[in-house]
């Protein structure tokens, strides 16, 4: 029997969290499909994977956009028959700075990213998660979502709002058999933070949690 996976990620390519779970997932025999914004790197990605053999397409999208989210997911049910049995939603940016320094168009932006566009992805492919029979929903959260560490009060404020989603899912799709997990990684060397990541001062900050 064949999975159908579509991982979700907004950032830089390069990321050990797209690298990782669609290389198991495709090694493992699922069908993958994933989205970028940026069509070399993904396309560099999906050559990459092809030629080790995975099963894995791929599309340009802005997933912070609704009007290519509902494109991507329409592109998705064609591809996979209608079904779909895992989605991993890996969008996320950030803008660090203290609480009283956000504009409001910052602010919008981050909540816009890392909370909205998951919370519609969900409705979005919840048709395609229950027709599968055996639907799985995976959010990449962070740590930040459940204690401060340094990234930002409204970063923050997503990420526990992504962590209160995952646990209203659970329930209210449970009949649906589609499971609803949330990943909270701690600080990892992503595109996103590999600026900030050898700053000393944060670095102290860090090993202080």
């Amino acid at each position: 029997m064949a999975y159908w996976v579509l991982f979700i990620y907004l950032c830089n390519f390069i990321n050990v969290f797209r690298q990782a779970t669609v290389e198991e997932l495709a090694g493992l025999g699922a069908v993958v499909h994933t989205c970028s914004r940026n069509e070399v790197e993904l396309n560099k990605c999906l050559k990459e994977w092809q030629s080790k053999g995975f099963v894995v397409s791929g599309s340009v999208c802005d997933a912070a956009s609704p009007d290519q989210r509902e494109k991507l997911i329409q592109e998705v049910g064609s591809k996979f028959n209608g079904k779909l049995n895992i989605l991993v939603n890996n969008v996320g940016t950030n803008i660090r700075k203290p609480t009283i320094e956000y504009s409001a168009e910052e602010y919008s932006k981050i909540m816009t990213t890392n909370f909205e566009s998951t919370y519609h992805l969900c409705q979005l492919v919840y048709p395609l998660l229950k027709a599968s029979g055996v639907g799985s929903i995976v959010f990449i959260s962070s740590v930040g979502g459940l204690s401060h560490i340094g990234s930002g009060s409204i970063y923050g404020a997503t990420k526990a709002a992504m962590n209160q989603l995952t646990r209203n899912l659970a329930c209210e799709w449970a009949k649906d058999n589609i499971r609803t997990n949330s990943v909270a990684p701690w600080y990892t060397k992503t595109s996103l933070v590999e600026h900030v990541m050898f700053s000393n001062l944060l670095v102290t900050i860090i090993l202080k949690f």
